[in-house]
């Protein structure tokens, strides 16, 4: 049973999901018809390699309430070519497209070579720089690396957020120093993750924006179940919980740190 909203004014937005995913092929139209019930004011789809961002620009365009990232994540650059960048770059001149992302180093599975994960990160900063939007950045056991990257590549010019945040508070502050902001999602719900959740005490509200990584990473009391943009709600009150504010007046935070990264309205329509 889903709990009553604290505050039913609340809204909400998942800076960060996945739909075009498999795990959502025979239920998508029905969640996103549920944005409104569900109090969500809008979502940014992530693609993680072209075809997937062929796939979230369409899902975008369909849906007045989703807008869309483009980009290739550091498993899929080993078969990344040239053109795929010109196709990248093309898809990210559409006015539904936010960011380019998500993009970065995953140093846990290096699933592509490590060489061509900073390369390709390094490109796709450049596509970002050159559209004039932000970057939606994964990281994993990569900080140093990621962080070196962005001091020298992506600042003061090309702003973003760094996606899941996992690394420690050093690395959290050198992020927000860039201008960067810091995605929470359901880890901060998760029992064992009290390091998450004393960043988050740390870290300035405006630094830090919502998200669930649908289908991936739900926030407890749902874990082992799918996660969709309807339960980014428990990570908003943990937040809320965390900076001892109201949900409502953190929802507002956060949706306004969403507005202005992603260039949106206050009606979450492009500007």
């Amino acid at each position: 049973m889903v709990r009553k909203l604290e505050n039913p004014k609340c809204e909400f937005v998942d800076t960060h999901a996945h739909l075009h995913m498999r795990q959502f092929d025979q239920d998508r139209e029905d969640v996103i018809a549920n944005f409104e019930r569900d109090h969500i004011r809008f979502v940014v789809e992530v693609g993680v390699d072209i075809e997937s961002s062929l796939r979230v620009l369409k899902l975008s365009e369909k849906n007045e309430r989703i807008f869309s990232a483009v980009g290739v994540h550091p498993h899929d650059v080993k078969i990344l070519k040239d053109e795929d960048l010109e196709k990248l770059e093309e898809l990210g001149r559409n006015e539904k497209v936010v960011a380019i992302g998500e993009i970065g180093l995953d140093f846990y599975r290096n699933l592509s070579p490590r060489d061509l994960q900073e390369e390709y990160f390094v490109k796709q900063i450049e596509i970002a720089k050159k559209l004039g939007k932000p970057i939606i950045v994964h990281v994993r056991d990569a900080y140093e690396e990621a962080v070196r990257i962005l001091r020298n590549h992506a600042h003061p010019n090309v702003i973003g957020v760094v996606h899941s945040f996992s690394g420690d508070y050093k690395d959290a502050k050198r992020i927000v120093e860039m201008g960067f902001k810091l995605g929470i999602g359901g880890p901060v719900t998760f029992k064992n993750n009290e390091k998450l959740r004393e960043i988050v005490r740390k870290i300035d509200l405006k630094y830090i924006l919502s998200e669930t990584d649908c289908p991936y990473l739900t926030p407890h009391p749902f874990r082992g179940k799918r996660n969709e943009p309807r339960f980014v709600r428990y990570v908003v009150e943990k937040i809320a919980l965390l900076k001892g504010k109201p949900v409502l007046k953190v929802a507002e935070i956060l949706m306004e740190n969403a507005i202005e990264l992603f260039g949106l309205d206050g009606a979450g329509m492009k500007r």
